[in-house]
């Protein structure tokens, strides 16, 4: 059985080993060297990776010279060597050119790799490329930034990849703390900046097309639209990418021009992660990466919205030429609508839990979230690139409408309850004036009578009420629904973890009927990760609607159930 060697198999990259399991070959899996990253940090890491990896697969290890690593595969007698992330990329195409296989020439590669070499590589070939100049100082940024009269500039590493160390810039004042920040500080890789490119910045929409190339022709795998936003630091982030499924205007030319980029580049054989605005000038390159998208797509999930995914189509270009030629001559129509949300940190902090894992799966197109691991008490920076982002959520739906509401509904939580999705835990000490909060409830349950049965799901004991009151250890003697629900809960959720209290809540709702009411005071809300909004966000999360209080109830969050959940 003939192996293929997959060179720095993390993200989407871990794709790739089933797909060649699948095609009858021998995974191999070439681990690299943590470079400058933290070598505990690293090998987590990487386990972290292999461990989604369904099938088994051989595992070899970068050494520390090059011709030594060589030999270890030349031993292997590969197919082929490819990239499995970014990082592999150097690699992968060395081994492949000096074993003599498929691949694109190395005379590439730095056009490949480097930001500032494949905006030269446009230029030569007439393509629209952006202003750019590699500098190592301050001085040398100012200077180019006046002489070219720009308005605005991106700085970023020469080399790295997931927008770390991408910094955009209005001003000079802003060029200069960049720089200095920059500086002081390594790239995607761990690797020391000593050089920085400052670009001319190009304001427009930004999309991502995926292509893989076989004997230099290019075809289309995938395209998205991705927003990003800028944080008060000044760094740009990820907020969400979403799949095109239907050409806007100015799209197909967008897809001719990553074809023209492609081809200047080189790209014989493989694949090219492109990244691209569209401003009134049309299409321009941002920047290349020649591995599969990343993010950890799983295959099941491109599948889903294009009816193909990037490894295996990627294999095509290399071992079927033939079935790449008959899904070239296919139009583009993904079968459903797919959108990405990553989580922006808006400040440090020491999280416990993370309660949007118990709510994110509610959602209609939900189809898996992936939350940084919480041991602990877990330090998240703020987010300032890819990789600082805490999560995210996949989603895909066949309606449009569905996932756009979903978005929306996330973009909300991060917004107004960030609690949902990173909580502290505060150890506080909380004092409960148990008559106030008795009161408030008897009035409550005064003006509520009016809307049937009630179920009374309680701390506090209500003496001399018409109602069916029980704690929350005995609830689950409940049978039935009631037309309406009042929940007072406090110690039941002071000692239990964030995502307890949203498991909690989530199973009350069950107990409301179709068109039944649900009453939640200020005494429980308090006491919820994000507060009233919280709460409201969890109700948006059921597909329940908050509704208009009354007057002579105040501190009080109402919904109704309108459907069967």
């Amino acid at each position: 059985m003939r192996n293929i060697i997959v060179v720095d198999c993390i993200s989407s990259g871990t794709n790739y080993i089933e797909d060649i399991v699948n095609r009858g070959y021998n995974p191999v899996v070439l681990e690299l060297q943590p470079g400058g990253a933290d070598e505990d940090e690293y090998k987590q890491k990487i386990k972290s990776n292999y461990d989604v990896i369904k099938y088994d697969f051989d595992l070899i290890y970068e050494k520390d010279s090059y011709d030594e690593t060589l030999e270890i595969v030349r031993k292997l007698n590969p197919l082929l060597v490819l990239a499995g992330n970014e990082r592999g990329v150097i690699l992968s195409s060395k081994l492949s050119n000096d074993l003599g296989l498929l691949g694109t020439p190395i005379e590439n590669l730095d056009a490949m790799t480097f930001k500032d070499k494949m905006h030269e590589r446009l230029c030569e070939a007439g393509l629209r490329y952006i202003r750019g100049k590699v500098v190592t100082s301050i001085e040398e940024a100012i200077e180019f930034y006046e002489s070219e009269s720009l308005k605005e500039v991106i700085i970023k590493p020469v080399y790295s990849f997931c927008s770390v160390g991408v910094r955009f810039c209005s001003n000079k004042n802003e060029i200069i703390d960049a720089m200095k920040e920059l500086f002081n500080q390594k790239n995607a890789y761990g690797d020391d900046i000593n050089e920085l490119l400052v670009q001319e910045r190009i304001d427009g929409e930004e999309y991502i097309v995926n292509t893989t190339s076989c004997d230099g022709v290019p075809r289309l795998i995938s395209m998205w639209k991705y927003e990003k936003v800028k944080t008060s630091k000044g760094a740009i982030v990820y907020d969400s990418a979403c799949s095109v499924n239907k050409l806007n205007i100015g799209e197909a030319e967008l897809v001719e021009y990553a074809y023209d980029v492609v081809n200047a580049i080189g790209i014989e054989y493989g694949p090219v992660h492109g990244e691209y605005m569209i401003d009134e000038n049309g299409p321009v390159l941002i920047e290349v990466n020649c591995r599969p998208c990343g993010l950890t797509m799983p295959a099941e999930y491109l599948d889903m919205i294009f009816s193909q995914h990037d490894t295996d189509s990627i294999l095509d270009s290399y071992l079927s030429p033939e079935n790449f030629e008959e899904q070239r001559k296919k139009p583009y129509r993904p079968s459903a609508y797919g959108c990405i949300k990553l989580f922006i940190v808006p400040e440090d902090i020491f999280a416990k839990s993370a309660p949007i894992s118990n709510m994110s799966s509610n959602l209609k197109s939900h189809y898996s979230t992936v939350l940084q691991s919480i041991d602990g008490n877990e330090l998240f920076v703020q987010t300032k690139d890819l990789n600082t982002s805490c999560g995210h959520v996949f989603l895909v739906h066949e309606d449009l409408a569905i996932v756009r509401e979903d978005i929306e509904f996330l973009r909300s939580v991060e917004k107004n309850a960030f609690e949902l999705i990173l909580n502290e835990e505060a150890d506080e000490n909380y004092e409960l004036d148990e008559d106030e909060i008795i009161s408030k409830l008897q009035n409550i349950i005064r003006v509520s009578k009016k809307y049937g049965n009630c179920l009374l799901i309680t701390d506090q004991d209500i003496n001399d009420i018409n109602v069916f009151q029980i704690g929350l250890s005995d609830i689950g003697n409940v049978h039935g629904a009631f037309d309406h629900v009042l929940v007072n809960l406090n110690k039941s959720l002071l000692d239990v973890r964030s995502e307890k209290r949203v498991e909690i809540l989530i199973n009350l709702f069950s107990y409301l009927k179709v068109g039944g009411i649900i009453f939640i005071p200020k005494s429980t809300y308090d006491y919820f990760p994000g507060g009233r909004k919280g709460i409201e966000s969890l109700i948006k999360d059921l597909n329940l609607i908050i509704e208009a209080p009354p007057f002579g109830i105040k501190n009080t969050v109402i919904a109704s159930k309108n459907s069967i959940q």
